[in-house]
């Protein structure tokens, strides 16, 4: 009986993979964000210094409810890391010119 239990997943437990490809991460320095009425999508990208063009590394879609709740969990791990590590600098940075593909001519 008590094998039962071992075996049995909590109520309200989620069981999350990461495969390997994944756990290596991709690195970003730049975050696009638009919505619509239902939608948030962040475009993450990796941009390099003397390299005009770069790529989308990453496209993440979420709903407007699960983007205020990153909001939150983004703020509150940021206030807890400085806590800890001290006030992350941000640094002011000319605006970057960004193009998404050609550009419409009339």
């Amino acid at each position: 009986m008590a094998d039962q239990k071992k075996d049995k997943p909590k109520q309200n437990q989620i069981n999350i993979e990461l495969d390997e490809a994944v756990a290596q991460g991709i690195y970003s320095n730049l975050a696009i964000i638009n919505h619509s009425v239902s939608e948030f999508v962040v475009d993450f990208v990796t941009i390099m210094p003397g390299i005009p063009k770069s790529k989308v590394k990453s496209r993440i879609i979420l709903t407007p409810q699960h983007a205020k709740r990153f909001l939150k969990a983004l703020n509150d791990n940021v206030k807890r890391f400085e806590n800890a590590h001290g006030e992350i600098k941000d640094y002011e940075q000319p605006p970057i010119p960004l193009n998404f593909g050609p550009t419409g001519e009339a």
